[in-house]
């Protein structure tokens, strides 16, 4: 299994981090990377969403949330053909630090045998869009709080 890690402080407190986060109606004004999501933020439930590679290129994908807890956790399972040739776990991460102040965290693990080709190719492009997103997440949480 191979991992790829990002993080950023966020002054704004979990709260509003979980908030702007699963609001998928308003990725389209913020979100660079993630221009569309479908679904909800509730385990069980299938996402679909568009993903921009910064070359302009993107991808749909559907994938399977598999764990969402309030202002702490949303994560999601998704394949390519079967499990067992590649399977991606996301995570974003929501951890509580100072008063009104959080750390970000997303994480994303791979398995299967394709892997290592996979990473040969998207592993600095998927990290460079996870910091992407961070900092899109950070400036729109940081921001006034939603009504």
């Amino acid at each position: 299994m191979t991992e790829i890690w990002t993080e950023i402080e966020i002054q704004a407190s979990a709260e509003r981090v979980w908030q702007v986060l699963i609001d998928f109606a308003a990725y389209p004004r913020w979100n660079p990377v993630i221009p569309l999501m479908r679904g909800e933020a509730k385990a069980g439930t299938r996402l679909r969403f568009h993903v921009r590679l910064r070359n302009g290129v993107g991808m749909t994908l559907r994938t399977t949330v598999i764990k969402a807890e309030a202002s702490r956790e949303l994560r999601w399972q998704g394949k390519l053909l079967f499990a067992g040739f590649f399977r991606g776990e996301h995570s974003f991460i929501v951890e509580p630090m100072a008063e009104g102040r959080v750390r970000f965290v997303q994480r994303e693990t791979y398995s299967g045998w394709f892997t290592p080709v996979f990473l040969l190719f998207m592993r600095s492009t998927n990290r460079r869009l996870f910091e992407d997103m961070n900092r899109a997440l950070k400036a729109r949480a940081e921001r006034t709080p939603l009504p």
